[in-house]
């Protein structure tokens, strides 16, 4: 009988990956605390270097705040364009290892290394490979986890951050898992983790004590995967061809809006922006969902399912401007506003007949 080897998984995780480009492509902000965003009331931190994070700066902190923490923070305009052409250069080097590699972000994938290209004995020796190739091809470091699952994995990347490399070993998986705080588990959100204190629960050790029965009752669907990571447990394949399951796409006002045309035309852009996604990539979803964030920080979501896939231009953005209409007029300011289609599925024969006819098939 053949026994299959237990799974090499690498997650690699780019250290500080906006804020580093914009320190290597601008050596005077080499050593520098730098924000990657834009300064100002209505500004937020989109990534903080390593320098900016000591001071408490970190991703999604609105810029007045971060700029109180840090009064010498520098602020760098994003440059989209250039993070996305760097993670085609360090997807290229992730191809070079292994075809099964499944992209969770620009900066971040995880790599099933149980057969390597390039037949190096370890997952070991096959990551700090794969870090020295980034590195060499873009100047920028990474960090990389590696062990038997997706999940100690994804946690293992960060225990040497920046620019080094943890394994964590089947024969260490449990125990490990048992000493970390349950705050760092990949599932379990500021919400979750702030329940499980309340119940108790601050360790792995203490999530490890839990009867099955008693995490459904608390935590229902969910109770199946935290005991089972609590046991160092996850399955999951590394999926190279996972379905992306939304596109959404949202805006920051610069003051905040009470004027509904203003509100409804900030919502409209960002249905046509999703639009357009949807139209370059043939897919498209039955939900449709709006976000608002009040001036107070406050957030919202209305959210409805079609009976079919949205199929049109007119079509998403009478949704979104429905759905913004039920929570209308504003009882406050708002800052923020986003519009989400998911639930993506195959258009039926009748739907296709309404997709529209795109320039290059009529050449064709």
């Amino acid at each position: 009988m053949v026994v299959e080897p237990s799974r090499k998984i690498i997650h690699v995780d780019m250290d500080a990956f906006f804020a580093s480009v914009e320190q290597r492509d601008n050596p005077a902000l080499r050593g520098q605390p730098v924000a990657v965003g834009h300064a100002g009331a209505r500004g937020v931190v989109a990534a903080a270097s390593y320098e900016a994070r000591e001071y408490g700066v970190k991703s999604a902190l609105p810029s007045v705040t971060a700029q109180r923490r840090c009064p010498n923070l520098i602020f760098v305009p994003p440059r989209f364009e250039v993070y996305q052409r760097v993670s085609r250069q360090i997807h290229a080097v992730f191809s070079r290892y292994t075809t099964l590699i499944q992209p969770l972000s620009l900066d971040e994938a995880y790599l099933d290394v149980t057969y390597n290209k390039v037949g190096l004995p370890t997952a070991w020796l096959t990551a700090k490979a794969i870090r020295a190739d980034i590195f060499r091809e873009t100047g920028l470091t990474a960090s990389a986890g590696i062990s038997y699952n997706k999940f100690l994995a994804k946690i293992a990347s960060d225990h040497r951050k920046p620019n080094g490399q943890f394994a964590v070993t089947p024969d260490m998986g449990s125990a490990w898992v048992e000493t970390l705080p349950v705050a760092r588990f990949h599932g379990v959100g500021p919400v979750t983790a702030a329940k499980m204190k309340r119940l108790g629960i601050e360790t792995g050790a203490d999530l490890r004590a839990q009867s099955l029965d008693f995490l459904r009752r608390h935590f229902g669907s969910s109770a199946e995967w935290y005991y089972g990571i609590a046991r160092a447990r996850d399955t999951r394949s590394v999926n190279p061809n996972r379905v992306r399951k939304s596109s959404g796409s949202e805006t920051t006002f610069d003051r905040d809006l009470t004027d509904e045309s203003e509100i409804e035309t900030g919502v409209l852009r960002m249905a046509d922006d999703v639009w357009n996604w949807c139209e370059r990539r043939q897919a498209f979803g039955r939900t449709v969902t709006v976000k608002i964030k009040y001036a107070d920080f406050q957030q919202i979501t209305r959210s409805r399912s079609q009976p079919s896939v949205v199929t049109n231009h007119d079509q998403l953005r009478q949704a979104a401007i429905d759905l913004l209409r039920s929570v209308l007029p504003a009882a406050k300011g708002i800052r923020l506003v986003g519009v989400t289609v998911s639930n993506f599925a195959e258009a039926t024969a009748a739907e296709v007949e309404q997709l529209p006819i795109f320039e290059e098939a009529a050449a064709a």
